[in-house]
């Protein structure tokens, strides 16, 4: 029987979603409580890959079981034999035909930044800190170029193999709260960084070291000199993953 998993993570002690030969990941995680919970060894899969240092609020994954059990319970069940940085919050029945990576239609990561004279250690953890000032109308002003179907090939990290580069972004909002600002970007998908890279050319305009000329260029051409620096991981978190209709009811 397949069933639904939201999963969330503090991904510092991680080095990313996927299992790897040497380092610790969340998909070896689940895959290990999976195994001491109920015998089986089986691989959990997620919505999509997060990266060495990134965070989820609302990771969606599945996992097919031969155990039969309460889709509900089955949250508690993994939360007794995971680590404190990983917990499952809800858990269900699995719809027909449902795949954690192939159904989403939509993702929203967030993006967490403060802007202050001085460093904060508080808020360290989850946020990056931006030694300049807080210029939220030309972050908006970027965010607009973003929005629409355009490649990206630009925003990718290289050596990334990938069919296209081409994605369609919903909406990318900036939302202030004092010196603390996030970005919010919803799209149908994302490429290798690309999240970290689009909100750190956002920034690159907000300190005028780029123009949305340049910003506008970077989309048309794939140019990379045309874009800001790639953000720091710790800084970004996988918000939510959209289905069309609701897992967790």
């Amino acid at each position: 029987m397949r069933y639904a998993l939201w999963v969330a993570y503090d991904g510092t002690g991680f080095c990313g979603w996927q299992v790897q030969p040497n380092g610790r990941t969340v998909q070896a995680e689940l895959n290990a409580a999976v195994y001491r919970a109920f015998g089986e060894s089986t691989s959990v899969t997620a919505s999509g890959r997060t990266d060495a240092g990134v965070h989820a609020l609302m990771q969606v994954c599945h996992v097919d079981l031969n155990a039969e059990i309460d889709g509900k319970k089955l949250a508690d069940a993994l939360n007794a034999r995971l680590p404190d940085d990983v917990s499952v919050l809800r858990s269900a029945v699995a719809p027909e035909g449902f795949d954690a990576n192939r159904s989403a239609k939509r993702k929203t990561y967030r993006y967490n930044m403060y802007f202050a004279p001085r460093r904060n250690p508080l808020s360290d953890r989850y946020a990056v800190w931006i030694k300049g000032e807080l210029r939220a109308d030309k972050l908006r002003e970027a965010a607009e170029i973003f929005v629409g179907e355009h490649d990206f090939a630009a925003y990718c990290a290289s050596g990334s193999q990938v069919k296209t580069t081409v994605r369609e972004i919903y909406s990318v909002d900036v939302v202030e709260d004092g010196g603390a600002v996030a970005v919010e970007v919803c799209g149908n998908g994302f490429l290798y960084n690309m999240v970290r890279t689009l909100v750190g050319t956002m920034l690159w305009y907000s300190l005028g070291k780029l123009s949305l000329g340049d910003i506008s260029a970077s989309l048309k051409t794939g140019n990379r000199s045309l874009v800001g620096k790639t953000m720091p991981a710790k800084g970004l978190l996988l918000k939510s993953v959209q289905y069309g209709s609701s897992l967790f009811d």
